[in-house]
């Protein structure tokens, strides 16, 4: 089995990623910048902590000693000049990774749609190319909307649909979109780390495809709530960011940003990834996944369900 380092380790997808390399008996190298806060996570006294600030070359380079593989879940939504400092990021780690003989990268990224992009998405594709572009060979996975409890993009469409009886859209925002379950992603991750090392990306995404207010109206149906979702033409996107950011409470710059995303189709171009990395693999029905999203059982817990809230999810 693979040493594998985990940047992102404490993050969404990170802490619930490590739990299922365990099980496959890989040993995981946590990347952190808090070694402590590793003790809040029922696998923290099974891994092995690196400390780890993506800004500092030298810590980047310790933290991917010895490892045999790097799976990246680092990046940013912020304002102001992440694209940049994201593209560095990535390209310390790239460099690290063949310094240290790493065997393979491999980083989540998002779909990425043809057109004028938004920062937030330029960003993620010109985090992918650094890393396609390197020695080390890199699987890009591209997934669009992860489902799962404390998933940034689930709980702006969960708190959204709670808290509004109404929920105004706009006409830009009817657009299709392919959302994947984060067991989903956890097993496509874990997948990417056996075999031969592949470099290239692959888009990630279950079956249905369908719109935004259609996500909308399932969600509704699935938590048993009554919602009316009248269209409303020729809102700016920036209301909507806006708007949305402080109905939810969650970071405006992290919500403008998923808004503006909302504006491109977010589907699946190709389908390699079920008959190259995960063959045979049932992905989970989008009702399934949401309502095991409403649940409280564990999501970082080795017998816990996945797509579940934690302790430890961002509040």
């Amino acid at each position: 089995m693979s040493r594998v380092l985990v940047t992102g380790s404490t993050g969404y997808v990170g802490s619930r990623l490590v739990p299922v390399l365990l099980e496959a008996g890989h040993e995981v190298l946590a990347a952190t910048r808090d070694e402590e806060a590793l003790e809040d996570y029922p696998w923290g006294a099974q891994v092995e902590a690196r400390h780890f600030d993506i800004t500092d070359e030298d810590l980047v380079a310790k933290a991917v000693e010895g490892a045999d593989a790097v799976v990246y879940l680092v990046h940013s939504m912020a304002s102001g000049e992440f694209v940049r400092k994201d593209r560095e990021a990535a390209e310390r780690v790239a460099r690290a990774a063949e310094a240290a003989g790493v065997g393979r990268i491999v980083y989540l990224s998002g779909l990425i749609p043809p057109g004028e992009l938004s920062d937030h998405l330029r960003s993620r594709a010109e985090v992918e190319q650094v890393f396609l572009d390197a020695s080390v060979p890199a699987t890009v996975l591209r997934a669009a909307m992860i489902v799962g409890s404390g998933s940034t993009s689930f709980e702006l469409l969960r708190r959204l649909s709670d808290r509004l009886p109404i929920t105004p859209v706009p006409s830009w925002m009817k657009r299709r979109l392919q959302p994947v379950s984060v067991e989903d992603v956890v097993t496509v991750l874990a997948a990417a780390i056996e075999g031969e090392p592949r470099n290239r990306a692959y888009d990630l995404g279950a079956d249905e495809v369908l719109s935004y207010p259609d996500l909308l109206a399932r969600y509704a149906k699935v938590a048993g709530l009554r919602r009316w979702r009248p269209m409303v033409p020729g809102v700016p996107m920036w209301v909507v960011g806006r708007a949305s950011a402080l109905l939810t409470g969650m970071p405006r710059g992290t919500v403008v940003a998923l808004a503006e995303s909302l504006s491109h189709d977010m589907v699946c171009g190709e389908d390699d990834v079920r008959r190259e990395l995960v063959p045979g693999h049932t992905f989970l029905g989008l009702d399934e996944a949401i309502a095991r999203s409403l649940g409280t059982s564990g999501g970082t817990s080795r017998v816990g369900d996945v797509q579940a809230a934690a302790p430890t999810d961002p509040a």
